[in-house]
């Protein structure tokens, strides 16, 4: 990938990040790459090339490349993301109060997430929550991306 990047391709990387997964960006160059956890452990332990499988050795062989250019840079991770703020805000645009309430109740406590989920289905607001995230993820790749100096396109 050629810079400018595209916005979306950004978006979509941080959006598909977890929690064993890191993206990293190019900053010469746009290119985007996610590695797991694995892979950074199988590259950075070195001594131990002979255990790496055969099918994994290509893979172990560009998280060294990455990690040893410092032209790449992670893209921002979910510590940094902090969906469940976004959660709260969508919560706080909702109108009618009894959704607000229901929704606002289902993320507190354990299994916020799945809870907000399915109440945002159950509500029939589906489409508005992925619109307000949407816009959210949109907006942090927007500020990393400017922050960096990194050219991109919409």
């Amino acid at each position: 990938m050629a810079l400018p990047v595209k916005l979306r391709a950004v978006v979509d990387q941080i959006e598909m990040t977890g929690d064993e997964m890191t993206a990293y960006i190019n900053r010469k160059t746009g290119d985007l790459i996610t590695l797991t956890d694995e892979d950074l452990s199988y590259a950075e332990d070195g001594d131990n090339d002979r255990l790496i499988p055969d099918w994994q050795r290509e893979t172990v062989d560009q998280v060294k490349q990455v990690l040893a250019n410092d032209e790449y840079i992670a893209l921002p991770d979910s510590f940094e993301i902090h969906e469940y703020k976004i959660m709260e805000h969508f919560c706080y645009t909702i109108e009618d109060e009894r959704v607000q309430n229901i929704l606002l109740q289902a993320i507190s406590g354990k299994g916020a997430f799945r809870h907000f989920k399915n109440k945002v289905y159950e509500e029939g607001i589906n489409k508005n929550w992925r619109r307000f995230r949407d816009s959210a993820f949109k907006q942090i790749a927007v500020g990393f991306l400017e922050n960096q100096g990194i050219a991109f396109t919409d």
